[in-house]
């Protein structure tokens, strides 16, 4: 915190509209299905009404279903998927990784040894290997998107619980005779948590990314269930008679994808003022 006041957020205007899109994204995902009154899933015989249509202020799709609230509905399944399978990368990849940087040895050489075999792998291959093998669906995707992103956080919090493994407080709580958990939970981790966090909030636009392309590819999150990627898949057979279908939810998850990365920018300035130098 004392960095953040020191440093500051949102000091330059791409960071600033950034995390106001960003929150506004969040607060619609989570309040935003309260206050539209359609049904997202309803299908009506008023099939593809154009903007400002009377009672659809966005129009409807070739099904007659109101297109402002799938595009409200549809952001809380993608910014799901995208937050729990960026908490599950995060805490398999520091986890790793802070074993891996304070241990050492032939310890470190086995858990970089699996972390380099799956960066191997292109992320977006492993992902759909893995969300194949489960079956498509919110759970599988959650899983897969986590476990593939999980590696590189991986090697980033063991070269920063090297580097601090290597401080002389850390050496002196070794001597002193406390226990690794608490050497790692209460030493390493919390000096380390600036880039870190800059990083996973990098990562949240990479776990969007996959979960929107995902649900385009009918891996993802199923229909009849509103989902920014889906709405793509299923309107761009509409391009060029009504390419509002897929316009609003493709630029709606590239802003929150393009977010991400300069709020993680932001932050890793913020937190992290060595790092970005």
């Amino acid at each position: 915190m004392a960095r953040l006041r020191q440093r500051g957020i949102g000091t330059s205007w791409p960071a600033r509209v950034s995390w106001v899109f960003l929150v506004a994204i969040v607060l619609v995902a989570l309040v935003g299905p309260l206050l539209i009154s359609a049904d997202p899933v309803r299908q009506t015989s008023s099939a593809m009404l154009p903007f400002g249509s009377p009672g659809h202020l966005l129009g409807t799709d070739d099904l007659g279903r109101d297109e402002l609230a799938r595009l409200v509905h549809g952001a809380r399944p993608l910014l799901f998927v995208a937050f729990a399978s960026t908490a599950l990368a995060a805490v398999l990849g520091t986890g790793i990784g802070l074993l891996a940087g304070y241990a050492g040895g032939i310890v470190e050489q086995v858990l970089m040894r699996v972390v380099d075999l799956a960066l191997a792998f292109p992320s977006i291959l492993l992902v759909i290997l893995l969300v194949a093998a489960a079956g498509p669906g919110t759970t599988s995707l959650v899983i897969g998107v986590g476990v593939s992103l999980a590696p590189g956080l991986a090697r980033l919090a063991r070269a920063l619980a090297a580097r601090e493994t290597a401080q002389d407080y850390i050496v002196a709580a070794r001597l002193g005779g406390t226990r690794t958990p608490r050497i790692l939970a209460q030493e390493i981790l919390p000096n380390i948590a600036g880039p870190l966090v800059a990083q996973v909030v990098m990562t949240l636009s990479v776990a969007a990314g996959f979960a929107a392309g995902l649900s385009y590819l009918g891996l993802g999150i199923q229909p009849p269930t509103p989902d920014w990627g889906y709405m793509v898949q299923a309107g761009q057979e509409f391009l060029y008679s009504a390419p509002r279908l897929v316009v609003l939810p493709a630029a709606l998850t590239l802003l929150f994808v393009v977010a991400c990365n300069f709020v993680g920018d932001d932050l890793r300035d913020a937190l992290d003022p060595k790092g970005s130098a």
